[in-house]
């Protein structure tokens, strides 16, 4: 299946046209692996086929979504793709149970980003607590 795989696309990319292979668009294998191993049991084993394959799927969902989103910029004449852009295209190509995940998922992981900016901030009053400190 491997040997297969190694064909190349010429991509516009910028305004020049570029070589890129087939397995470059896809995601390291080793991740892929490490998730599917991480919802087996201890001693179960995985075949390369098996991973090759689950990794070409996962590569292919995740092209297929990012595509649809990148036309909802394009028609909103944007160049930026954010997470509503994602779960927009997830709920327009019908993976509504998955979008509602991932939009939980994506609330949490700003309230974290943000309780953690606030905590590298330097606030007034800690400036305050180090300047007597050195007095």
């Amino acid at each position: 299946m491997s040997k297969n795989r190694v064909r190349s696309q010429k991509v516009l990319v910028g305004s020049s046209r570029m070589n890129i292979k087939e397995t470059d668009r896809y995601l390291p294998i080793a991740n892929v692996g490490r998730v599917m191993k991480s919802a087996l049991p201890p001693h179960a084993k995985l075949s390369r086929e098996s991973k090759e394959c689950i990794q070409e799927c996962v590569s292919e969902f995740i092209s297929f979504v990012t595509s649809e989103a990148a036309y909802k910029c394009s028609l909103e004449k944007r160049k930026t793709l954010n997470g509503e852009d994602i779960l927009w295209s997830m709920n327009s190509l019908g993976f509504d149970s998955y979008a509602e995940a991932l939009k939980i998922y994506l609330v949490k992981f700003r309230q974290y980003e943000f309780e953690a900016n606030l905590k590298s901030e330097p606030q007034d009053d800690d400036f305050l607590i180090y300047l007597s400190e050195n007095e």
